[in-house]
């Protein structure tokens, strides 16, 4: 297994940055109750409602919201585990996260890459997809690996996620994580974990890839994502929530109020993975930033993304999860 980095301990040797107070913390939780309490998650996702309504959430079927009494809420929290393993292929490869841990990992998604050979500018396919993370297994500093670093252009767009999960797991003894977008690639995930694990019951006890889903800002958890959520809660595998809002865009312009809704919008992640299996490993995910209004884009390199991450970050810890934040 190998030894994180702790950062942020009230130790000589450390070093940290605390942009909130226990009571700004607080006061974030209970403004993002309310929130969950009055104005509610749109759930796109039939299963998911009816997994809500069971669970004690007030529902309206007919407009697709869902409201959470605050006692759901905090339940789910209580019930995440507050430290996950990241199993690799082999135990040296292991990493276990949740408290001050800190691990790093490569971005993802791209489309476009300089071709390494000709100098060239082109779309990514899924060779590229293996060769980087080829490059990511190389790395010390690497301790797990986005699995789909790059879009796969050359193969069906439906079933991309399931060639870039094949690209990864064979090129790389370290966990992954991956980003099947239906219930059915979910399963397909599961079954080629399983494969390489040695069985269902091994893949569980020792999961080597996470799940990466999005709830939709503002305040909606859409039919992939929710539908992934539920897959993965019931195997046992990992699921990273990640909300990617937008202040000034799809949230509101204050880094305080995104802090929010990006809380709520996760949280009815986490909720939803917990009324599935008690228990189910959770990571509490951020690509949250502001929208730049000249382009209409999403800077991951300004300085408010890091301060939102950062926050995102001490939110996590406050609720004793474990977290994944980007990095500009």
């Amino acid at each position: 297994m190998k030894n994180s980095v702790i950062a942020g301990m009230n130790v000589i040797r450390g070093a940290g940055l605390n942009l909130l107070s226990e009571d700004e913390l607080y006061e974030i939780h209970l403004a993002t109750l309310e929130t969950m309490r009055e104005t509610g998650i749109e759930v796109e996702n039939d299963e998911a409602i009816d997994i809500f309504d069971g669970g004690g959430c007030i529902v309206d079927k007919k407009q697709r919201l869902v409201k959470f009494p605050p006692h759901v809420v905090e339940d789910a929290i209580r019930s995440a585990p507050s430290t996950i393993l990241l199993a690799g292929r082999s135990p040296k490869d292991d990493v276990v996260i949740g408290g001050k841990r800190v691990a790093f990992t490569n971005f993802g998604q791209a489309i476009m890459i300089t071709d390494p050979f000709t100098g060239e500018r082109r779309e990514t396919t899924k060779e590229d997809v293996a060769n980087v993370v080829l490059v990511c297994d190389a790395l010390s500093e690497v301790s797990v690996v986005e699995g789909k670093p790059l879009v796969a252009g050359d193969v069906t767009p439906k079933l991309e996620p399931l060639h870039t999960a094949e690209a990864s797991l064979t090129n790389t003894s370290k966990h992954c994580f991956g980003g099947p977008t239906t219930k059915e690639l979910t399963k397909l995930f599961i079954e080629m974990s399983a494969v390489i694990a040695g069985g269902k019951e091994k893949a569980k006890e020792r999961p080597i890839w996470t799940a990466f889903v999005c709830p939709s800002s503002p305040l909606s958890l859409g039919q992939g994502c929710s539908e992934v959520i539920i897959e993965a809660a019931a195997a046992g595998m990992p699921t990273n929530i990640l909300s990617m809002a937008m202040a000034g865009g799809t949230s509101t312009v204050t880094l305080a109020g995104t802090l929010i809704g990006h809380n709520a919008e996760v949280l009815a992640g986490i909720v939803l993975s917990q009324l599935v299996r008690k228990g189910a490993p959770v990571i509490y995910g951020s690509s949250t930033t502001i929208m730049d209004l000249r382009k209409a884009t999403a800077p991951v390199g300004c300085p408010e993304f890091g301060l939102i991450s950062a926050a995102v970050a001490q939110l996590a810890q406050y609720y004793h999860l474990p977290s994944y934040v980007g990095g500009g």
